[in-house]
């Protein structure tokens, strides 16, 4: 609804009553406009709509690729948020990843802990109502801006500047993009999956991803030890994803299956199998088997028809069963394909490099029976994105005769190699990962998985070095403060920022002339105006 459509329709709600003589429609159409989204469900339809949309422009054109970055506070979504606005102008493809890493390493009471799913499970959706928190301010905090230009512009007479920000409120576009929430393998059996999807969902997640490693044995994607579930269990908690969504009304609600067989050795399960062929031969017919014989056989040994031959399959002191070497690519493509046929709809494949053409050998395949299968991709900080791209370029070179000598493959990560031609096809090569990725290997959806762990890190030893060392409060204002101000960093107004604008606006509304304000003469933020 337009803004001067909402003043007319407060109105006439505030005339009904006798004694709102006080309420101000102008006012309330402000607050409104401030908050347009009443429930996370409201913000999950929305954005759901949004990423179908992305979707179906990605297959006509797939240039029109995603992108997101991880983050595990409100306030750095928030951030993420307003300078994509403010150096792009528009929200449109950006959306927000939320890491199971992060969260374990950042959010648990616990403390730090390894991605494992040991975390406190009622933290994700805690995590994904907190950004939504913060992007809903970012909204109301620029709206409120705006509103101020206008009446400074209704103050000054020109009527010109008046319909331009009339214009620009009536066409705002929101800091809410979709979520693409982690729910690790779903802390539980399906049942358990299905109640947290639904909190996932409650808070605000339009996309919800889930990997195919055993719940009780999960491990970082990018970690040795991992353990997959045969697909009728994964499917089971696909299921119950999408009744979650559906149940709530978000029936657009989007689901990320992630298989991890690629980089996994280990089963905990045998699959159950009624007829050969079926999805449980399938899985069982890649475990690592030996043929057994009553002279071979031991106490306690499991057995299964492979055949027609009685087959035990290699288990480990663990318990655990192995597949066998070489068949990660294959099990991820059954994987894959079994996922889009039984109601997820986007994939996820952890791989061990940002290798493009080894993602597009499995995505070949998997959409030579669903032509429109399509990825979101990690491109994980666990990968050397530089000694990678390098060794790349080096055996590229190596195989068409071109002369390597002068490089030392072990040990392209050097930085005598940084201006070397090698090294500079190379950046090139990782400039472009994601468009070359998105155009041959399927990928819809790049994401970085943990990139602001890793700014917050850098940013505050680069600090740390200089504020305590020699250069002392010049450290600070010279490589922060100074640099904020110049680039146009909106937290350098960092009471702005918290709300204290929209506070003072509200104090208006509520107590008139009456109100007490914090933005007055003697406000120390007035000092940044310029």
């Amino acid at each position: 609804m337009a803004y001067l459509d909402q003043i007319a329709q407060a109105h006439r709600t505030i005339e009904t009553a006798k004694t709102w003589d006080g309420i101000n429609a102008e006012s309330v159409a402000r607050m409104r406009l401030q908050n347009r989204f009443q429930t996370g469900l409201d913000i999950a339809r929305y954005t759901a709509k949004i990423m179908r949309e992305d979707m179906a422009a990605y297959d006509t054109d797939p240039s029109l690729y995603t992108q997101s970055l991880g983050c595990w506070h409100g306030f750095i979504g928030q951030q993420k948020l307003i300078s994509i606005k403010k150096h792009f102008g528009s929200t449109k493809r950006r959306y927000l990843y939320l890491s199971g890493w992060m969260i374990a390493a950042l959010r648990s009471e616990f403390g730090p802990l390894p991605d494992q799913s040991m975390h406190e499970k009622t933290s994700v959706p805690a995590l994904i109502e907190e950004l939504y928190t913060f992007l809903r301010q970012a909204d109301a905090r620029e709206l409120g801006l705006m509103f101020r230009d206008l009446d400074a512009a209704r103050h000054s007479g020109n009527a010109i500047k008046e319909k331009e920000i009339l214009n620009a409120i009536d066409n705002y576009q929101t800091h809410v993009v979709p979520i693409i929430a982690d729910i690790d393998a779903g802390f539980g059996n399906a049942e358990a999956t299905y109640l947290l999807a639904k909190k996932m969902i409650e808070a605000g997640a339009c996309c919800i991803q889930i990997e195919n490693q055993v719940s009780d044995e999960k491990q970082c994607g990018h970690q040795d030890g991992k353990v997959t579930v045969p697909h009728e269990d994964f499917v089971a908690k696909i299921r119950a994803v999408r009744y979650a969504f559906l149940e709530l009304g978000v029936d657009d609600g989007l689901i990320v299956a992630r298989t991890d067989s690629l980089g996994a050795g280990l089963t905990k399960q045998i699959a159950i199998s009624h007829k050969p062929g079926d999805i449980g031969d399938l899985y069982n017919s890649f475990l690592d088997c030996e043929e057994i014989t009553p002279e071979n056989c031991i106490n306690g040994d499991v057995v299964i028809n492979r055949n027609g031959k009685l087959m035990r399959p290699k288990r480990l002191a663990s318990n655990l069963f192995q597949f066998r070497p070489g068949t990660g690519a294959d099990r991820c493509v059954l994987d894959c394909i079994t996922a889009l046929q039984n109601g997820a709809d986007l994939l996820w494949i952890e791989t061990e490099k940002p290798h493009i053409e080894q993602i597009a050998s499995m995505v070949d395949r998997i959409r030579e029976v669903i032509p429109n299968a399509k990825l979101v991709y990690n491109n994980s900080p666990s990968f050397n994105w530089t000694l990678n791209f390098r060794q790349q370029v080096y055996d590229a070179w190596e195989k068409t005769g071109k002369d390597v000598s002068k490089y030392d493959r072990a040990k392209l990560m050097s930085v005598d190699y940084d201006n070397t031609d090698l090294a500079k096809e190379a950046d090139e090569r990782i400039r472009t990962f994601q468009a070359d990725g998105a155009r041959r290997a399927g990928i819809f959806h790049h994401l970085i998985t943990l990139p602001t762990y890793h700014t917050a890190a850098l940013s505050t030893d680069n600090l740390a070095k200089e504020y305590f060392g020699d250069q002392g409060m010049l450290g600070y204002v010279r490589n922060v403060q100074r640099q904020e101000i110049r680039q146009g960093i909106a937290c350098v107004k960092h009471q702005n920022m918290a709300g204290s604008d929209i506070g003072d606006d509200h104090k208006e509304y509520f107590s008139g002339e009456a109100a007490l304000k914090a933005s007055g003469a003697h406000n120390t933020m007035n000092q940044f105006a310029a």
